[in-house]
């Protein structure tokens, strides 16, 4: 039995895929929690030393997010087998999991049956990455945005207001137009939106 921890900030998604991974015949779902913080406390206590076990994780949660808890988690036990699964499969995102160690990064289009045969390979050593996020990631080059400013410029697009972007993006107003206004310096704008066109078009968000 492979054994399997998750973390996804959303319950439903997360029980549905808890439920759909117990019924392979080779995969059990050990725990599965709502954050970053919580599946490293759990890791460490029913991972660390035991067998082999895979950790699935979100990519955007409360708190920590998922590819710097798949580094810490990491640092807990080196080589563990990690995947990131997202909504929001940018390419500085794909980059940064992989820098990081990821060995899985998969949208949450995926079916279950492929998430479960990802599992398996990342178990066994090998590395899976979805072929058009990987596509997409080596159209659009080097990013200069961190992984929050990329964030929080995604949440701009639509004209949000700064409360309404730093509630998506679990931040406080404050911190939210730091990272927007640093963003903006980056890309040479003197907008949150203009800088959210220009990041979009350069296949950063």
């Amino acid at each position: 039995m492979i054994p399997v921890f998750l973390a996804d900030d959303e319950t439903l998604i997360r029980a549905a895929l808890a439920t759909m991974l117990d019924l392979e015949a080779d995969l059990e779902v050990v725990d599965h929690v709502g954050t970053g913080e919580e599946l490293l406390a759990v890791w460490q206590r029913r991972a660390v030393g035991g067998p082999a076990a895979v950790a699935v994780i979100d990519l955007q949660m409360p708190g920590i997010d998922g590819i710097e808890t798949a580094t810490r988690l990491l640092r807990l036990t080196p080589g563990a087998a990690t995947l990131i699964v997202t909504s929001h499969g940018r390419p500085g995102y794909l980059k940064r999991a992989l820098a990081a160690g990821v060995r899985g990064f998969l949208p949450k289009t995926t079916s279950a049956a492929t998430l479960a045969e990802v599992i398996r390979t990342v178990h066994g050593g090998g590395r899976y990455v979805d072929p058009e996020l990987a596509a997409e990631a080596i159209s659009a080059g080097d990013t200069v945005l961190t992984a929050r400013e990329a964030d929080v410029l995604e949440y701009a697009l639509d004209g949000s207001s700064i409360e309404d972007i730093a509630r998506r993006a679990h931040l406080s107003p404050g911190t939210t137009r730091n990272y927007l206004s640093a963003a903006m310096a980056k890309l040479g704008v003197s907008n949150r939106y203009e800088a959210a066109l220009a990041a979009r078009e350069k296949g950063w968000i």
